[in-house]
C-alpha cells in the first residue's frame, strides 16, 4: 500500500488547505457577524478571487477540478474501514510503523478528496458549481468518516500528522466551504473531533513536533476551529501561538539571524517546511487581519525580513535550490499519480512565489511593491517551468501570480550577483552574471541528509560538498528532469565519497546522523567567498579536506587529505551532468571531440580542460589524471521515495571524476567550474597558467591567489602559513585588493571554537584600519597587518569584517 508524503496532501486538492483545533464548540445559531466575515475571507483565500473564470489557465484548471471530482465521487462507496476503496483507513494492527502510517495517511487522503468535491461545488466552471446533490454527497462523507474514524473517541495511529495536521485542515476546509449547509449537530461533532486530536496542548510549549512550520500548520489548524465553532478563545490561542515562531533562533527549528532555517533540529529546510512556514504565515495574517484577532505581534517583521534574507537566496529562475527541500528531493511522480505529474524544484518554487506575493498583503508599502517586482522577475525567467502553466499549484496562487504578471506598472527585478554564506544551516549560494551555485555540507550541527516516511533513502552523500549550479536561460531543467532517481548517489558533483555500499536510509530518519566536525563554513564579502568542509564519511572511515573559493568567473575547489579505510574505492566528482533522455550533449578534452554515443569511457591522462557542450567548462591547473564517462542510467522514484511511481525512467549522463584508489592516504585534486564558459574560453583559462596560484593544497590548509582579482583567500585547518597570510589558529581568510588603495580582509572561524587566541597576519603594508568589528581587539598597522581577535564563538562562524587603506 503506497504512502503519501506531507507535500502530496497539499498539493492533491491544488490549493494548500488548512484548518481546526482545540476548546469546545459555541452555538453556531446567532455567531456574531466577525465569524462570517473571517469565513468569507478563508473562502476568498482557498479558492481565490479576482481572476476571470473563462479566461486561462484559470478555464482549464477548473475543468480539471471538476473532472476531478467526478471521477472521485462516482468512485466513492462508503463501507466499513473505507470511504474509497483504494484507500482504506482500518488498520489491523494500530501502531506508529511504516505500515500504519500509509493507513493514517489514507486517512488524510479520504478528507482531501471531500475538499476537492466541496471546493469544486463552490467554484465556478467546474460543471458543478452550486450542485445541491455533491454538497449532499461531501456531508455524507464527512459523516461516515466521523463515524469510523476522526471521533473524540478514537485513538490516533500511525503519523502524529496525519491527525493534527492533515485531516483537520482538510475537514476544515470543507466546513467552510459549505458552512450554510451544516447542521448545529454536524458543526458540534467536528468540532470535537478536532479537539480531541487538536487539544490546547499541542501549542502549550515550542518544542517537539510544535515548532517552526509544524507549529504554523498547528495555528492554523486552531484558528479555522475557532471560525467553524464560533470560538474567540480558540482564535486567540491561534494567534498567540504564532508568537514563538518570529524570533530569531540559537539552536533547532525556526530562522537564524544569517538566515538559516531549520526544522527537525538539523535538516535545512528553506525551500520545502520553510515553504510551509511562509505560506502558512501568509494565510493568517490575511485572514485575521481587521479582526478582533489580528497578529499585531512586532515579531512578524522578523518574517517580513527573511522573504529576501532567507528565501530569495535559494531562489532561482523561479525554482527552489534542492540543497534547502530535504528529503521533498525524493518526492518526484507518486505511486497514485496516474497522470505522472512529477513534483520538482520548479513546482516546490512557484508556491513560494505566491506565498510572497500573499505575505505582502501585510506587509509595508515599500516591501509589497519590490517583493511584486521579484516574483514578476523569478516569472518571466522561467522558461523550463512557466509558473501559469505549473499543474499542481492551486486556483488562489495561481490568481495572485496571473494579477502581478498581468499588472504593467511591476517592473521585473533581475537575479542579483553576489555571495551567501548559511554558518547555521551549512551553506552558501554565490551568484554570477548567467549562473548560480549553491553548495551543501555537513558538521555536528547539521545532518549529511534527511530521510524518514520512507524518503530520501539514498541521499546519503547530499551534504558531503554537492556544489549545484544553474544558468540563466539554460540548464534550469538540470535537477528538475528525473535527476535523482536516476543519477548515481555516489557521484554527485562536488562530493568525494567512498564506493561503500550503504543500505537505504542509512544513518536513520530525521537527520539523526551528523558528522563528528565542526570546521564548515567560511568568509565571504558578499560577493566573493572562501567555503571550506571537513568531510567525514556517513557510515565510512573517509576523512576529506574540501574548499571552494568562489571568485567572478570560476569557482574554485581543492581536495587534500583525502584518506579512507573501506576497502573501496573513493572518488571526488568533478561533474555528473545530466544531459536528457537524448544525451548528445558534445564533449572535448584539450581541445579533443569525445564520441557521443553510450556508454562510453576514458582517462584522461595529463587533462588540462575539459567541455560540456551548452553547459559549462572544467580546467585541471598544472594537469590531472581524470575518468570520464558517459553512460545511461535507468531508475524509478520507486528507489529513493517508497511511494514514488516504479515506472522506469533513463537519463544520459557525462561524468568526470577523480579515482583516488582504494583505501587513498593522502588523496587531492584541483579543479576550476566555469558554468556556461565556452570552450574557446575554458582553453583560454586553462593556459592562462598565471592566472590562478594555488598557494597551498595540503590537510593544514587550502589557498589561493588571482593577482588580477587582487584576491588571496585560505582555508586554515590549523594554524599555519600560506602566501601572505598567518593564522594562530582554524580560520577562514579572504583579502581582496582594489585598485583604489583600500582592501578588505574578511576572517570567520567557522569552528567556534576561538575563544579570544586567533590572531590573523597579513604580510602587506597597511597605512591605517578604516573599519573592524567589536571582536577585532588590536590591529597592528606598518609593513604588515596584523589583527588580534576577541572570543569568536559568540559570531556563529560569522564573518569578521576589516576595512584598510593600503601603505
Amino acid at each position: 500500500m503506497p504512502s503519501w508524503p506531507r507535500r502530496a496532501f497539499l498539493l492533491t486538492t491544488g490549493t494548500a488547505l488548512v484548518l481546526g483545533a482545540p476548546g469546545g464548540p459555541t452555538a453556531r445559531a446567532g455567531a456574531p457577524d466577525a465569524y462570517a466575515e473571517l469565513r468569507a475571507a478563508w473562502r476568498a483565500l482557498v479558492l481565490g478571487e479576482g481572476f476571470k473564470p473563462t479566461d486561462e489557465p484559470f478555464k482549464s484548471r477548473l475543468a480539471g477540478l471538476g473532472a476531478a471530482a467526478r471521477r472521485w465521487r462516482a468512485a466513492m462507496a462508503p463501507a466499513s474501514g473505507s470511504l474509497w476503496p483504494d484507500l482504506p483507513y482500518a488498520d489491523p494492527e494500530p501502531d506508529t510503523d511504516q505500515e500504519s502510517f500509509a493507513y493514517s495517511a489514507n486517512v488524510v487522503a479520504s478528507y482531501t478528496r471531500l475538499a476537492t468535491l466541496a471546493q469544486a461545488s463552490c467554484q465556478p466552471g467546474t460543471g458543478l458549481t452550486g450542485d445541491a446533490g455533491l454538497r449532499a454527497d461531501v456531508l455524507k462523507g464527512l459523516d461516515h468518516l466521523y463515524a469510523q474514524v476522526y471521533n473524540e473517541r478514537r485513538t490516533r495511529f500511525g503519523n502524529w500528522w496525519s491527525w493534527q495536521i492533515g485531516a483537520p485542515q482538510a475537514l476544515l476546509d470543507s466546513c467552510v466551504l459549505l458552512y450554510d449547509a451544516l447542521s448545529a449537530e454536524q458543526v458540534a461533532r467536528f468540532c470535537a473531533a478536532v479537539d480531541h486530536f487538536v487539544p490546547d496542548s499541542a501549542v502549550a510549549h515550542y518544542t517537539g513536533t510544535s515548532t517552526g512550520a509544524n507549529r504554523v500548520d498547528l495555528c492554523r489548524v486552531l484558528a479555522l476551529r475557532g471560525v467553524v465553532g464560533a470560538d474567540s478563545a480558540q482564535l486567540a490561542l491561534a494567534r498567540d501561538a504564532l508568537s514563538p515562531v518570529f524570533p530569531y533562533v540559537t539552536s533547532g527549528d525556526g530562522l537564524y539571524r544569517d538566515g538559516s532555517f531549520i526544522q527537525h533540529t538539523a535538516v535545512p529546510y528553506t525551500g520545502s517546511y520553510g515553504s510551509v512556514l511562509l505560506g502558512g504565515l501568509g494565510l493568517l495574517f490575511a485572514l485575521l487581519d481587521g479582526s478582533p484577532w489580528a497578529v499585531t505581534d512586532p515579531g512578524r517583521q522578523i518574517v517580513f525580513d527573511a522573504v529576501e534574507h532567507a528565501w530569495a537566496p535559494f531562489l532561482h529562475n523561479g525554482l527552489v535550490m534542492d540543497c534547502v527541500a530535504g528529503r521533498a528531493l525524493s518526492r518526484g511522480v507518486s505511486a497514485s499519480d496516474a497522470q505522472g505529474v512529477q513534483a520538482d524544484d520548479h513546482l516546490r518554487g512557484h508556491p513560494i512565489l505566491a506565498s510572497v506575493l500573499l505575505l505582502g498583503q501585510g506587509a509595508s508599502a515599500a516591501e509589497r511593491a519590490r517583493w511584486r517586482g521579484l516574483v514578476k522577475g523569478w516569472m518571466r525567467r522561467d522558461h523550463y517551468s512557466p509558473p501559469l502553466a505549473d499543474p499542481l499549484l492551486g486556483l488562489a496562487a495561481l490568481a495572485r501570480l496571473k494579477d502581478v504578471e498581468d499588472d504593467a506598472a511591476v517592473v521585473p527585478v533581475p537575479e542579483p550577483t553576489g555571495h551567501r554564506l548559511f554558518p547555521d544551516m551549512a551553506r552558501a549560494t554565490h551568484r554570477r552574471p548567467g549562473w548560480a551555485a549553491s553548495i551543501s555540507m555537513a558538521d555536528s550541527r547539521i545532518t549529511y541528509y534527511e530521510t524518514g516516511n520512507g524518503e530520501n533513502l539514498r541521499g546519503w552523500h547530499t551534504g558531503s560538498g554537492l556544489l549545484a549550479w544553474w544558468g540563466d536561460t539554460y540548464a534550469n531543467g538540470q535537477y528538475s528532469d528525473a535527476y535523482w532517481p536516476t543519477v548515481d548517489p555516489c557521484r554527485l558533483p562536488g562530493t568525494t565519497a567512498s564506493r561503500k555500499v550503504l543500505a537505504d536510509g542509512a544513518g536513520g530518519d530525521w537527520g539523526a546522523a551528523r558528522p563528528a566536525v565542526r570546521w564548515v563554513g567560511g568568509a565571504t564579502d558578499g560577493q566573493r567567498a572562501a567555503v571550506g568542509q571537513h568531510l567525514k564519511g556517513l557510515r565510512s572511515t573517509l576523512s576529506a579536506r574540501k574548499s571552494w573559493f568562489c571568485l567572478d568567473d570560476t569557482i574554485v575547489c581543492l581536495g587534500a587529505g583525502i584518506g579512507c579505510a573501506d576497502g573501496t574505492a573513493v572518488e571526488s566528482t568533478v561533474e555528473n551532468r545530466n544531459l536528457g533522455t537524448a544525451g548528445r550533449a558534445p564533449f572535448q578534452a584539450d581541445g579533443v571531440t569525445k564520441p557521443v554515443t553510450t556508454p562510453w569511457s576514458q582517462t584522461l591522462t595529463g587533462a588540462r580542460w575539459a567541455h560540456i557542450g551548452g553547459h559549462g567548462g572544467y580546467v585541471f591547473p598544472g594537469g590531472a589524471t581524470v575518468k570520464a564517462l558517459r553512460e545511461q542510467r535507468t531508475g524509478k522514484w520507486s528507489d529513493i521515495n517508497r511511494g514514488g511511481s516504479a515506472a522506469p525512467l533513463t537519463r544520459t549522463y557525462l561524468t568526470l571524476y577523480v579515482d583516488h584508489g582504494i583505501d587513498p592516504t593522502d588523496g587531492t585534486y584541483a579543479y576550476l567550474l566555469l558554468p556556461g564558459a565556452s570552450a574557446d574560453r575554458t582553453a583560454e583559462r586553462a593556459a592562462a597558467v598565471g592566472w590562478l596560484r594555488i598557494l597551498v593544497n595540503a590537510e593544514a590548509a587550502q589557498g589561493v591567489g588571482v593577482p588580477s582579482l587582487g584576491c588571496t583567500a585560505v582555508n586554515f585547518w590549523t594554524g599555519g602559513a600560506a602566501g601572505p597570510l598567518d593564522a594562530s589558529a582554524a580560520c577562514s581568510v579572504l583579502v581582496t585588493e582594489r585598485s583604489d588603495g583600500t582592501a578588505t580582509v574578511c576572517v570567520s572561524d567557522p569552528t567556534r571554537a576561538a575563544g579570544g587566541g586567533l590572531t590573523v597576519t597579513w604580510h602587506r603594508p597597511v597605512a591605517e584600519v578604516t573599519g573592524r568589528p567589536a571582536t577585532v581587539t588590536s590591529a597592528a598597522t606598518g609593513d604588515r597587518l596584523r589583527l588580534a581577535f576577541g572570543d569568536l564563538a559568540g559570531a556563529r562562524g560569522a564573518t569578521q569584517k576589516v576595512t584598510v587603506r593600503l601603505g
